[in-house]
């Protein structure tokens, strides 16, 4: 039963959220949450580490929860959900796409869907925000926590490639801020 389940989900993600991973996190966050497969906590950290990991978030999202809660075969079934959605669209898409840009409603959709996208992208950056740095998990939390040190590290994120840029008039390197940021976590939340 896990099996299908998990293929059932994760194939409704795939072909429901669009935009990438980001815009996906929403959907796919409701779901874990749902049938109790993380905590909201556990999902937050996931999402910490996975901007680190090479590949799409929401392929190794269904590994990864496909894998904690089916094995090897929980693992291949999610991963193939959510990917096979995308798959037969983009065939069709390559299929048709000539023809149906020139269309004005194909137009329409693809231009709408910009806002909705930027939405869910900004949904997903408020709650994760006010979870982190107020400890608001659900929408009935009234016991608000402010936790320093994630504004520390957020603070010291922003700043560096800030300073860096107009001392040495180039990027900072992102994989260095990410790693700056991951000591910093180390050390002020303990490792």
């Amino acid at each position: 039963m896990i099996y299908l389940q998990l293929f059932l989900t994760f194939l409704k993600v795939g072909a429901f959220a669009f935009g990438g991973g980001y815009a996906m996190l929403s959907l796919i966050g409701d779901s874990v949450l749902k049938y109790g497969w993380m905590t909201e906590e556990e999902l937050l950290n996931f999402v910490g580490v996975e901007t680190v990991i090479p590949g799409p978030i929401a392929v190794n999202m269904a590994t990864y929860i496909g894998y904690e809660q089916g094995g090897f075969l929980g693992a291949l079934l999610a991963t193939i959900g959510v990917v096979l959605p995308s798959f037969i669209i983009i065939l069709v898409v390559a299929a048709c796409i000539k023809n149906l840009l020139k269309y004005p409603p194909v137009k329409t959709f693809i231009a709408s869907m910009r806002p909705a996208l930027g939405g869910l992208i900004v949904s997903v950056a408020v709650t994760m925000a006010l979870t982190v740095f107020f400890g608001i998990d659900t929408v009935s939390t009234i016991n608000l926590t402010f936790d320093w040190r994630t504004l520390v590290v957020l603070a010291v994120v922003i700043a560096i490639p800030i300073i860096w840029k107009r001392i040495k008039k180039k990027e900072f390197s992102s994989i260095l801020l990410v790693v700056i940021s991951g000591v910093m976590g180390m050390l002020l939340f303990g490792i």
